[in-house]
């Protein structure tokens, strides 16, 4: 069934302070057997079953003046009764949640995506949907304002008013803010980009605008004028402590650190700074990759269920991997710090034993279960497909490179790609990806992808890397907030090997509990197990800082004698340390490579 009438959604936020938006939806030709209505289970780019519905407080339906009686069919589907004229159904939704994929009110602000407050009206998802964002009526809302790229339709610039989709698929993916954020507008190609920050802060804009514009260019730039979008719209909320990020087809809403904002009182890219604008390139990335390039799977998408892929090592491993290439081929950082990155990304993918024993393919496939319900088990039974797919990318552009003698990479797979979606529009196929590799390669990858994305073996990435002229280095954590891509701290030789738990260890008050434990670490072998809380070592009572220490000063082979807690029984574990894995990257480039080598490498980086 559909409707040439528009679908109406009026959007208030009615309650700040009780964290609260009031959501009417009129329907003028709702269904004669009874209109059925859903909201999402999922948003597009997060892959975990949410369950929005448990934010709606209350339902209420009206046709012609009169109630209309409004019955559950399941978690997330309603049906009303069958009526005459125009239905309105009408929903509190409690918005509470600070984050990219839900909702968010208070006296400070509003933010919502589509898939919280949306009801779809099943039947008519194809019809215009109307958008009336009302101003909230709390005297400390004053001034508030709108950033969102919804077409407007009667709705001034940056204001409250009325706007549409041209269906419900579209009106999903169009966040808004709103509140008294700071903006800013630069051009991009001929492209208007806007960034809206919400939040205290202290931005030099126009040194953050200068950055974005060059790594917007370069990704532009990389799939080929014209961009995809219309405008663009960067949704910055500063907060304390944060990181985030969501994309979305013409905008992504980010959460950061306001200190990893650039300030006008230093030019130099901080290790914060450079953490935003990697995000700001992996979310802008999206636009092409996931948003229209994305798996079949999702084609169209089915927001009630699950929709499994094994590909999102390839939409979010390849993002992951350009993102700070993008960084470096838009002369944001410099080659050095780009290794760095790239060294601490590898690191991430050794420090994770679940890499043995589980393969990035099926990392994709199980993210709703897995990736996205992680616990204390997570680092011995599942791999990031964000992490070790960016290995995977790294390592299928430089085999491309290798075997095509320069003459091919991933930038032209990339490229394929774009070109078959805006031919076709179709999502990929599960094996699509790996053909289309080997037709514009002209080589055979079988062996490459069986390896890369089927099995739980390690990538020879040192010897990818030598090809260009890098060195892959592998040494030990020098602390549990080392993060790799940088050398030793300590000369060679002025530090004896360091021992190993094989545990994470957290505060726990004045003790210290085991936040996780190496499924081969000594600390499971001596029996100890996640949530143990460790009250004393060799019969002196510790807390965090003091076992850390005391283990620092242990060789290994020695044995520690632990005592603790596992809930409220009394335990003794001895643990016979060993030497700390090494598992932390950092690259170094070849010193006096020769000229094809050097040639490779600089292809490769520019």
């Amino acid at each position: 069934m559909s409707s040439s009438a528009p679908i109406v959604y009026t959007v208030t936020p009615s309650r700040p302070a009780a964290h609260e938006f009031t959501v009417a939806c009129e329907i003028a030709s709702p269904d004669p057997t009874g209109q059925t209505l859903r909201l999402p289970t999922w948003i597009p780019g997060s892959y975990m079953i949410r369950e929005f519905a448990k934010n709606i407080v209350s339902m209420t339906a009206h046709c012609a003046g009169r109630d209309v009686d409004v019955t559950a069919l399941d978690k997330c589907t309603w049906r009303a009764a069958p009526c005459e004229g125009t239905l309105t159904v009408t929903i509190t939704v409690y918005a509470w949640d600070l984050s990219v994929r839900m909702a968010h009110l208070d006296q400070t602000h509003g933010y919502f995506n589509g898939t919280s407050v949306f009801l779809e009206v099943v039947g008519q998802s194809d019809a215009a949907h109307d958008v009336i964002l009302c101003a909230p009526q709390d005297p400390s809302c004053e001034g508030w304002g709108v950033a969102t790229t919804l077409p407007r339709a009667g709705a001034e610039p940056w204001s409250f008013g009325r706007y549409q989709a041209a269906n419900y698929d579209e009106l999903i993916d169009h966040p808004v803010e709103m509140g008294t954020f700071d903006r800013v507008t630069f051009d991009v190609l001929g492209v208007p980009h806007h960034v809206a920050i919400t939040g205290r802060h202290d931005t030099d804009m126009e040194r953050l605008t200068h950055d974005l514009e060059a790594i917007c260019r370069e990704h532009i730039t990389f799939f080929g004028e014209p961009a995809p979008m219309e405008s663009y719209l960067f949704q910055v909320m500063a907060v304390g402590k944060g990181y985030g990020g969501l994309e979305h087809r013409a905008s992504t809403s980010l959460i950061c650190a306001r200190a990893d904002l650039p300030t006008s009182d230093t030019t130099d890219i901080t290790k914060g700074y450079r953490k935003f604008l990697g995000l700001c390139s992996h979310e802008y990335f999206h636009t092409w990759n996931v948003k229209r390039i994305k798996p079949a799977a999702f084609t169209p998408f089915d927001l009630s269920r699950e929709a499994h892929t094994t590909l999102l090592w390839a939409f979010e491993g390849i993002t992951s991997y350009y993102d700070d290439l993008g960084l470096l081929r838009s002369k944001r950082i410099d080659t050095k710090s780009y290794l760095e990155l790239l060294g601490q990304s590898l690191t991430r993918v050794y420090t994770s034993s679940g890499r043995h024993r589980q393969s990035v393919g099926a990392s994709s496939f199980d993210a709703w279960t897995k990736f996205y319900r992680q616990d204390e088990n997570a680092r011995n039974a599942i791999v990031s497909y964000y992490t070790k797919g960016a290995m995977v990318a790294l390592c299928l552009d430089l085999a491309i490179r290798a075997g095509t003698n320069g003459q091919r990479s991933l930038d032209d797979v990339m490229a394929r790609l774009w070109a078959n979606w805006k031919a076709t529009g179709k999502g990929l196929e599960e094996d699509e990806l790996e053909r289309v590799a080997m037709d514009v390669s002209g080589l055979d990858l079988t062996d490459f992808f069986n390896q890369a994305v089927r099995s739980v073996d390690d990538l020879d990435v040192a010897a990818a890397l030598k090809h260009v002229g890098v060195t892959l280095h592998l040494r030990a954590a020098e602390s549990d907030e080392d993060a790799g891509g940088t050398p030793p701290k300590n000369v060679k030789g002025t530090r004896k090997e360091s021992s190993y738990l094989g545990a994470r260890l957290r505060a726990s008050g004045k003790d210290v509990s085991i936040a996780s434990v190496d499924h081969q670490g000594p600390a499971v072998e001596a029996g100890m197990s996640a949530g143990d809380v460790i009250v004393a070592c060799d019969d002196l009572r510790v807390n965090r800082a003091d076992l850390v220490r005391t283990l620092q000063h242990k060789q290994p082979g020695d044995t520690v004698s632990l005592l603790g807690f596992r809930r409220d029984e009394l335990q003794r574990f001895e643990v016979t340390l060993c030497a700390t894995p090494k598992t932390h990257a950092y690259l170094t480039l070849d010193e006096d490579p020769d000229a094809a080598t050097r040639a490779r490498r600089d292809a490769w980086l520019d």
